[in-house]
C-alpha cells in the first residue's frame, strides 16, 4: 500500500512539474533563424494553413514545421511571433481564438 502512495505522489508530482515546465519563458538575446519552408499543397479546399513554429527543446527554440488543419467552429488562429522584452527575445506561440 505504501508503495502505491509513493508511486502516485510521484506521478501526481512529475505531472505538476512538467505543466510548470510548460508554462516556463524562454528568453534569448537574438532570434533564432527561420529556415525557408516551402507550404505543400492544401489537402482540401477548407484546410487552412498553420504557420510555423518555435518550441524550447534542450535548452534552444527548434523550429517546427507548419500544417494544414480544418478551421475551428467561431475560432480564428492567431500565429505565433517573437516578441522584444527587456530581458530578450520571447516566442509567443500561436493559439486559437474566439
Amino acid at each position: 500500500m505504501k508503495k502505491i502512495v509513493l508511486l502516485a505522489s510521484i506521478l501526481v508530482s512529475s505531472l505538476l512539474i512538467s505543466n510548470y515546465s510548460s508554462a516556463q519563458r524562454f528568453y534569448v538575446r537574438v532570434r533564432p533563424v527561420a529556415p525557408v519552408v516551402i507550404r505543400p499543397v492544401a489537402p482540401r479546399p477548407t484546410a487552412i494553413w498553420i504557420e510555423p513554429e518555435w518550441v524550447w527543446r534542450g535548452g534552444r527554440y527548434v523550429y517546427v514545421n507548419g500544417y494544414w488543419t480544418e478551421p475551428r467552429v467561431g475560432y480564428r488562429y492567431m500565429p505565433g511571433y517573437w516578441r522584444r522584452t527587456r530581458h530578450g527575445e520571447l516566442w509567443v506561440a500561436g493559439v486559437w481564438v474566439r
